[in-house]
C-alpha cells in the first residue's frame, strides 16, 4: 500500500494504511485506542490497545517530517488520536 506525502510516495503495511485511511475519513475526530481497535483490527482475534500506539508511531515515522513533533497525527494525552488537516 502506498500514500503520497508532500510529493513523495511512502510505502505502508496494510494495517498502517487502514489506520491512516480510517483517521483520514474521520479527520479532526478524536478516537480512543479501543475505538480504533474496533474499526481497524476488527477481524483480528488477539491484539492489545497498545498495538495502536505502535502503529501510530510507525505511521508518524513515515508521514511526518518530524515524528517527535507531529503535524498531522496528533495524540490527545489520556484520550486518543486524531488526524488533523494540513495547515
Amino acid at each position: 500500500m502506498t500514500v503520497r506525502v508532500e510529493g513523495r510516495t511512502v510505502l505502508t503495511t496494510v494495517r498502517e494504511f487502514r489506520l491512516l485511511e480510517y483517521l483520514a475519513t474521520h479527520r479532526g475526530r478524536v478516537f480512543t485506542r479501543d475505538q480504533l481497535l474496533d474499526a481497524v483490527w476488527k477481524e483480528t482475534a488477539f491484539v492489545t490497545p497498545r498495538s495502536v500506539d505502535v502503529y501510530v508511531r510507525r505511521l508518524r515515522e513515515k508521514i511526518e517530517s518530524d515524528p517527535r513533533h507531529p503535524r498531522y497525527l496528533k495524540t490527545l494525552r489520556g484520550i486518543g488520536y486524531r488526524l488533523e488537516s494540513a495547515k
